[in-house]
Order: structure tokens, then C-alpha cells, then sequence
């Protein structure tokens, strides 16, 4: 299981997990469920590059189509094809399984996103 107090959250529901330079971006078990089941998943190539902000994909469930956000600016050094051949994934096991790009950032990159404590009170608000 993921320590999720170990995780930094954007508003827009993403998770981000830092390892040295690389951030493996999610979205949330809260994005997850509000969206509903999950049909299809669409992620950038390998190679891009991503502003903080900057849609980077899109995921379409039975109720909707919601954008994904990049809550850091970098690379696109990975992305998760378990999750396109199998978008349940992202309903069933969100911080595990069910990452969605891995990202090379700089310095800096986790400046201003929430800890679980901060995400936690802008869900529940």
C-alpha cells in the first residue's frame, strides 16, 4: 500500500510520488470515484514536454470525459500502457497500479502542491 502522506497532491486531483528527479503522476482515489468507471484512458508519448498546468492526457468514463492536468512541468520519460489496455485499473487500484506517466523535473518541481492533510480539506470542503 502507498504511504499516501508520503504523496503531494494538485487540485485538479492528481497525486505525484518524487523519486530523486522522477515524478510518477496519478490521479486520486476522490477523481476516481467522481468520475465513475473508467472506459478509456489517453496519455501523452514519451518525449513530451509538460508545463505545470498543461493537459497532458484524458480519461472517459461512463459519465464523463475529464482532462488530466500535469502538476509538474518536465519530460515525459514513461507512461503506464497497463492502464490503456485496462483503464478499470484506475478505479480499482489508483495509487498502485494505476499511475499514469512517469516525468523527468527540475528543481523545484513539487513547490506548491498540497500535502494529503491540505488535498484532504479542499475534497472534503
Amino acid at each position: 500500500m502507498t504511504d499516501l502522506t508520503a504523496l503531494k497532491y494538485s487540485e485538479e486531483h492528481e497525486w505525484v510520488a518524487l523519486d530523486g528527479t522522477v515524478a510518477t503522476v496519478g490521479i486520486t482515489d476522490f477523481a476516481a470515484d467522481a468520475l465513475g468507471d473508467i472506459v478509456f484512458v489517453e496519455l501523452p508519448e514519451v518525449g513530451t514536454e509538460l508545463r505545470r498546468g498543461d493537459v497532458f492526457g484524458e480519461a472517459e468514463s461512463t459519465k464523463s470525459v475529464s482532462e488530466l492536468y500535469a502538476p509538474v512541468a518536465g519530460t515525459v520519460t514513461e507512461i503506464n500502457q497497463a492502464i490503456v489496455d485496462d483503464p478499470s485499473l484506475v478505479n480499482s487500484s489508483p495509487f498502485e497500479d494505476a499511475w499514469m506517466i512517469r516525468v523527468e523535473v527540475v528543481d523545484g518541481a513539487l513547490d506548491g502542491l498540497l500535502d494529503r492533510d491540505g488535498y484532504t480539506a479542499i475534497t472534503e470542503g
